[in-house]
């Protein structure tokens, strides 16, 4: 594979039922994803076929579907899911996220926290 070569997908906003605090699993909130997919895109690129590429949307209408049916605790065992979802549709590739809960809930706080994964780094 090419070095740099991937496809990314940033800002994927998801609802989902995630928190430590129990309103934020009963209510709900936003989240908002970035992730890549390590990938050699040479001959998609030089031959226009989307088969030879990886075909995001599967990953987008995948992870939506799983967002509405997720309730945990932290980002982190979320972020595990979306790896483990991501690799059973493209395999062992490179992958790399960032889950980022857009309004933490801490007194004062406006900014956005976050975890980034990856797996299956190119050697």
């Amino acid at each position: 594979m090419p070095p740099g070569d991937r496809v990314v997908v940033r800002g994927l906003r998801l609802w989902a039922h995630v928190g430590v605090l129990e309103p934020e699993r009963q209510l709900g909130q936003w989240f908002e994803l970035d992730f890549s997919l390590g990938w050699d895109l040479s001959r998609a690129g030089a031959s226009d076929d989307l088969s030879l590429s990886l075909d995001y949307s599967r990953a987008i209408v995948a992870l939506q579907a799983q967002a509405r049916c997720i309730r945990c605790l932290t980002l982190e065992h979320w972020s595990e899911q979306i790896l483990q979802l991501l690799e059973e549709l493209y395999g062992p590739v490179p992958l790399w996220l960032e889950l980022r809960k857009c309004q933490a809930p801490v007194p004062g706080f406006s900014g956005i926290v976050a975890v980034q994964r990856t797996r299956h780094r190119p050697a």
